[in-house]
């Protein structure tokens, strides 16, 4: 079946997500190491996904972990910095299709007041036809729940998706739903994806 929407996730597909890279850059590798070590900082990370408050979260673990607290509050307080920067290609993809007449979703897990803050500083963020994220949500990928709120809500059949992520747990559930995927390891291969599923011609995809 031909792919009647195309949904991208937006960490590492449309804006790079490495925030051990960032505190490398910030703090030093030892460090941040020793940080990452005593906080569970992804953990952290996955509950603001789940619709806990930004600014309180960070906050309560900055306060739990003082001999870390400055470097913590800097995943609120460096947001844009931390998750940056845009993938170029991923983001002319996203706009190809667009202008190719397809439909595009976003489904990402995202804490609700950081994405707003990544969508008010990155225009794309903004041109979706629809946008399911985790924090608004309160649910998160790779749980079901979510992958059934966005079939109910967009009202196609799980086979007329087109799915990209790059976590294979992500892509496993819906692919076990009957969704298209499409793992992400780069966006050249996801043009050619596009490309091959008849979505763009190879001159739109460059």
């Amino acid at each position: 079946m031909t792919p009647q929407a195309v949904i991208f996730d937006i960490g590492n597909v449309l804006i790079e997500w490495q925030p051990e890279r960032y505190f490398d850059w910030v703090v030093g590798p030892e460090r941040r190491r020793a940080m990452f070590a005593a906080v569970d900082l992804h953990g952290m990370n996955d509950r603001i996904d789940r619709g806990a408050s930004f600014r309180d979260t960070v906050e309560q673990t900055a306060r739990a972990f003082p001999a870390f607290a400055p470097e913590i509050r800097m995943w609120h307080d460096n947001w844009l910095e931390l998750a940056s920067p845009p993938i170029p290609r991923s983001v002319r993809l996203l706009h190809a299709l667009r202008e190719a007449g397809v439909p595009v979703f976003a489904l990402s897990n995202f804490g609700r007041d950081n994405f707003a803050r990544s969508a008010g500083a990155h225009a794309f963020l903004r041109d979706f036809d629809r946008a399911y994220i985790s924090g608004e949500m309160k649910m998160a990928k790779p749980d079901d729940e979510i992958y059934a709120a966005v079939e109910a809500d967009c009202g196609l059949a799980p086979g007329a998706l087109l799915f990209a992520d790059d976590r294979a747990d992500n892509i496993a559930t819906a692919a076990r739903r009957g969704w298209q995927t499409h793992l992400f390891e780069g966006p050249d291969g996801w043009a050619d994806a596009l490309i091959g599923y008849g979505l763009l011609t190879p001159e739109a995809a460059r």
